[in-house]
């Protein structure tokens, strides 16, 4: 008898699972890819490779954040900015200076300066997008991918 109850349990939360599933927001749709791709905490190793009309420049990053308020950049190449360091929390952005041994917390004004030579900005190091919360979204479709759920949605800025 208790096997037969712990079934229909399992099968009811099952059904409610798969309703839930049907049920869904783009917007919720949206939020929870966003929430699978970006995780809890991430580490990565990346070449940046700037190209102008008259140089060219690679720079060798690594980068660990946590969540979307907490972030640390280290500069690994070339040699002249080995060592240089950037740290994100919340909106403050501070940058660690080997040559002069200092922290520095970047102020508003260099916010819109170039960083490192590259088309970003020091601003675009702390404000992030969000496909989550800079666009609205709307389902524009559904269909099945080698046995996955799949959705089409609409964002709009």
């Amino acid at each position: 008898m208790r096997i037969s109850k712990l079934i229909l349990v399992i099968f009811c939360l099952l059904v409610a699972a798969n309703a839930d599933a049907q049920t869904l927001s783009a917007t919720e749709i949206v939020r929870r890819a966003d929430q699978n791709r970006r995780g809890n905490s991430s580490h990565s190793e990346v070449t940046m490779t700037i190209v102008r009309p008259t140089w060219t420049r690679e720079i060798g990053i690594k980068a660990w954040s946590k969540g979307t308020d907490f972030s640390l950049t280290l500069i690994t190449s070339p040699a002249r900015d080995r060592g240089q360091t950037f740290l994100k929390r919340g909106k403050d952005l501070w940058n660690w200076q080997p040559s002069i041994n200092r922290m520095i917390r970047m102020s508003s004004s260099v916010m819109g300066q170039s960083w490192m030579g590259s088309d970003f900005t020091n601003d675009d190091m702390v404000r992030e997008s969000s496909t989550v919360n800079d666009y609205t979204h709307q389902l524009a479709g559904r269909e099945q991918v080698r046995e996955f759920d799949c959705y089409k949605i609409i964002l709009t800025p």
